[in-house]
């Protein structure tokens, strides 16, 4: 099973033009660094779906809040 886990862009760490960009994103305090190209218009405190290192899309603040409390219901780490 695929996943998209949601996390906050925390800042934009690397910029190679206006496309390539890449981001530091918090999972629940935990941060990675995140391929941005995806979401070209992405600015910090966006909250983004994240595959396999990836932000695939934005959502909003609500959005990221309920599906974190489901995986931490679920017992999943990330």
């Amino acid at each position: 099973m695929c996943l998209a886990v949601p996390g906050r862009l925390e800042k934009v760490t690397a910029e190679l033009d206006e496309t390539f960009r890449i981001g530091n994103v918090s999972f629940d305090g935990i941060i990675k660094e995140v391929n941005l190209a995806l979401v070209p218009e992405a600015v910090e405190g966006d909250y983004l779906l994240v595959h396999v290192g990836a932000a695939i899309g934005i959502i909003d603040e609500d959005e990221a809040k309920r599906t974190m409390e489901i995986l931490k219901e679920m017992g999943e780490e990330i």
